[in-house]
């Protein structure tokens, strides 16, 4: 498969490392929120921040837009979930439950809840209409980072610090399976668009590739030198990139699971430091890219 890859834009501005991405209010915009503790809008047409969307007491860990309210919600370093209503510009409510880092928010349509993942170990299911907390699960006595739905099972999963993967049922929230993913701590879960596979990476920085159902592993692939932070799919699925702390984005085929191309500083001139968050969107097809140097690069990537 021959594709060229052009590096777009550097987009500056934050003062630390850049934890957070999601999309924008439109196609061609995004958020990120950072350690500086401002969530900042960008324009992917124009490479220029649009505005400063706010700036809060904690450094931000992570993000999540709800286009269906307009609400922009932030995870910060001290536990709280800030819910800004970007209509009117006031915050609505501020969650309070966990008590430490807030590393993943996200929600879904089908259940009608926010779900928030914590250091402490938590998940926090909240009503997406009253904003009140109905369900509190521990999930281990170590961090838990990131999870990922699949419509396809309505099934939830969730990386754990100790290693565990943990699939919930979406509509009941019971826990079907519990598995070891990663030695160390697993990092990220994405399941495919299909929803046939979920891809797993850890702090040992291996790609692991589940069947989703049986959850048997299917391949094992030790995909980086350090560990792995996001996992992220092109809009037309032919595609996926990993993250990792060790600098570099890897572009892989997602059907051969080969490894197409390494995208670092000597190749592309790529991240400094760690690549932590990535989200491929469907404006230009634009790869984008955050990291610990406190930039974000836009990627495109052209198939030949």
């Amino acid at each position: 498969m021959n594709f060229e890859i052009t590096k777009i834009a550097q987009l500056t501005g934050h003062q630390a490392a850049i934890y957070a991405l999601d999309i924008g209010t439109h196609d061609h915009l995004i958020f990120s929120g950072s350690v500086d503790k401002v969530i900042a809008q960008w324009n992917l047409e124009t490479f220029q921040s649009e505005k400063m969307i706010a700036r809060f007491p904690e450094p931000i860990y992570s993000i999540c837009y709800i286009p269906e309210k307009n609400w922009l919600l932030a995870g910060t370093s001290n536990g709280t979930v800030h819910i800004l209503d970007l209509e009117t510009n006031q915050e609505k409510k501020l969650l309070t439950d966990h008590t430490s880092q807030v590393f993943h928010i996200s929600y879904s349509l089908d259940t009608n809840c926010i779900y928030a993942l914590g250091g402490d170990g938590h998940l926090g299911v909240y009503s997406l209409d009253s904003l009140d907390l109905i369900k509190w699960v521990k999930l281990c006595d170590e961090k838990v980072r990131h999870m990922d739905f699949n419509y396809k099972t309505s099934e939830i999963a969730m990386t754990a610090g100790d290693g565990n993967i943990h699939v919930f049922d979406l509509n009941t929230l019971v826990e079907k399976r519990v598995f070891l993913g990663h030695q160390l701590s697993s990092n990220v879960a994405r399941f495919s668009p299909d929803g046939k596979l979920l891809l797993t990476g850890g702090r040992d920085g291996y790609l692991n590739i589940w069947d989703a159902g049986s959850y048997k592993l299917k391949k094992s692939i030790p995909a980086h030198e350090w560990a792995i932070y996001d996992i992220a799919f092109s809009p037309d699925a032919s595609l996926f990139a990993t993250a990792s702390r060790d600098k570099s984005i890897k572009i892989w085929d997602s059907k051969s699971f080969e490894l197409l191309e390494i995208i670092n500083k000597e190749t592309y001139d790529g991240h400094q430091f760690s690549v932590n968050k990535l989200i491929w969107s469907t404006y230009n097809d634009y790869l984008i890219s955050a990291s610990d140097d406190r930039t974000i690069i836009i990627w495109e990537i052209k198939m030949n």
